[in-house]
C-alpha cells in the first residue's frame, strides 16, 4: 500500500510539473526581456517628463488663444499646430540643427555643460514637442467652453486676472486639462520619428520604446519581442484615450421634466 501511495504522489507531482511548464511556455512570449524592460522604463520616464514640460505654456498659449485677440493670431495657431502637419523626421531634423552641438542654443548649453543631444533628455523634448499640439488645441477647447459672464462677474467684484484664472477658469477645465494630458502622454510615449533623428538610439539612454520596436523588426528573430512591444503600445495608447474620452464627455445632462 505504502508503494503505490508514494507512485501516486509521485504522478500527481509530475503531473503539475508538466502543467507548470505548460503554463510557463504559454506565457514566457509575454515576459519582457531585460533590455525591453529598460525601453519600457525609459518611455515612460520621457513621456512624463515631456508632459510636465509642456503643461505650463501649452496653458499659457491656449489661455492666449481662447481669451485674447492680438494681431498675428492666425500665424500663431498654424506654428503651435506645425508639429501635427510636418513629417516628424522634420521636426526632429530642426530639433538637430538648433539644440545640436552646432545649433545655436546648443553651443550656449554646451557652455553651460548642459547637453540635450543624444542624451534621454533631448528625447523628452522632441516627445514635448510632438505632444505640445493635443495639449493647446484640448485646453483651448476646454477655456472656450466655460461661460465668461462668471469671469466678468468677479472682475466687476474686484478679482484680478491671476485669480479668474486660478479660481474660475481653470478648476472650470479641469476635464479638459486632464484629458487633454492623457492625450498628450500617449502622443509622447508613442514619439519615434523626432527622437530617432534627434537623439538616435542609445542603448538605455535614447532608445525608447518605439525605436526598440522598430530594431526588433529589423533583426531577425525579434518578431516575439516585437510583438511583446506592440501590445504594450496599444495598451498603453488604449488607456490614454479612454481616460480622454471618458473626461472628455463630462457629466450628462439631467433632462427637465415639464
Amino acid at each position: 500500500m505504502d508503494g503505490i501511495f508514494v507512485a501516486g504522489r509521485r504522478a500527481l507531482k509530475q503531473n503539475d510539473d508538466n502543467r507548470f511548464g505548460s503554463c510557463f511556455r504559454i506565457y514566457r512570449p509575454m515576459i519582457l526581456s531585460q533590455d525591453e524592460t529598460i525601453a519600457l522604463l525609459l518611455s515612460l520616464q520621457v513621456a512624463a517628463v515631456a508632459t510636465v514640460c509642456a503643461l505650463p505654456p501649452a496653458t499659457a498659449c491656449a489661455w492666449l488663444l481662447a481669451r485674447r485677440r492680438f494681431l498675428g493670431k492666425p500665424l500663431l495657431e498654424t506654428a503651435l499646430l506645425l508639429p501635427l502637419i510636418l513629417p516628424p523626421v522634420v521636426t526632429g531634423y530642426v530639433l538637430l540643427e538648433v539644440f545640436g552641438h552646432r545649433g545655436a542654443i546648443g553651443r550656449v548649453l554646451d557652455a553651460l555643460h548642459i547637453s540635450i543631444a543624444f542624451r534621454w533628455t533631448g528625447a523628452a523634448l522632441a516627445a514635448g514637442v510632438m505632444a505640445f499640439p493635443l495639449l493647446v488645441v484640448a485646453l483651448r477647447t476646454a477655456f472656450e467652453s466655460v461661460d465668461r459672464k462668471l469671469e466678468q462677474a468677479a472682475a466687476t467684484l474686484g478679482a484680478n486676472a491671476w485669480r479668474i484664472f486660478f479660481g474660475i477658469a481653470l478648476p472650470l477645465s479641469l476635464r479638459g486639462l486632464v484629458a487633454g494630458v492623457a492625450l498628450a502622454f500617449a502622443r509622447a510615449f508613442g514619439e519615434f520619428g523626432a527622437t530617432i533623428t534627434f537623439v538616435s538610439s542609445i542603448p538605455g539612454e535614447t532608445r525608447t520604446l518605439p525605436i526598440a520596436l522598430y530594431e526588433l523588426l529589423e533583426t531577425p528573430g525579434g518578431e516575439s519581442g516585437a510583438l511583446r512591444l506592440t501590445w504594450i503600445a496599444v495598451i498603453v495608447a488604449l488607456i490614454s484615450t479612454l481616460a480622454a474620452a471618458l473626461l472628455l464627455r463630462g457629466p450628462r445632462a439631467r433632462e427637465v421634466e415639464p
